[in-house]
């Protein structure tokens, strides 16, 4: 999945939590939201609407229209490793919980669960798709 079609379905599916989210679909979402916050930054320093705290007006709308589909496309990242999307909640967890989520957000899954079907095709239960870590071969997109 590439960097486009993983914002435009966290933007289509933005409050659903159902369902299972690759990888790439969590990932560049999250580069999506840095890169928001980054712009927004900026036009708050120009603007000069940052507060004492480090967050402006634009800022804050920003982090509040982004907020719904990060936590639903969170949910669907958590499915496909077979956890709870309630699992968000060790985020309030100072640094332990934080280290937990990424590393599960990180977990690579090749079967189907209760979630749904593998977001990666039919080939995913086997490790039978192509390239890629995991696939088989050597590791790194080959066959051998």
């Amino acid at each position: 999945m590439q960097f486009p079609d993983a914002v435009k379905l966290c933007l289509n599916k933005y409050a659903d939590f159902n369902g299972r989210a690759r990888r790439s679909e969590f990932w560049w979402w999250v580069l999506f939201t840095v890169m928001v916050g980054l712009v927004a930054g900026v036009i708050d320093a120009v603007l000069g609407t940052t507060t004492v705290g480090g967050n402006g007006l634009v800022g804050s709308l920003a982090n509040l229209a982004l907020l719904l589909p990060s936590l639903a496309v969170g949910a669907r990242r958590l499915h496909d490793t077979g956890r709870s999307g309630w699992w968000q909640l060790l985020w309030i967890v100072i640094l332990v919980g934080w280290i937990i989520l990424i590393v599960w957000w990180c977990t690579d899954s090749h079967a189907d669960n209760k979630y749904g079907p593998s977001p990666k095709g039919a080939g995913a239960a086997t490790g039978g798709g192509p390239g890629g870590y995991g696939y088989g071969g050597n590791g790194y997109g080959g066959n051998g």
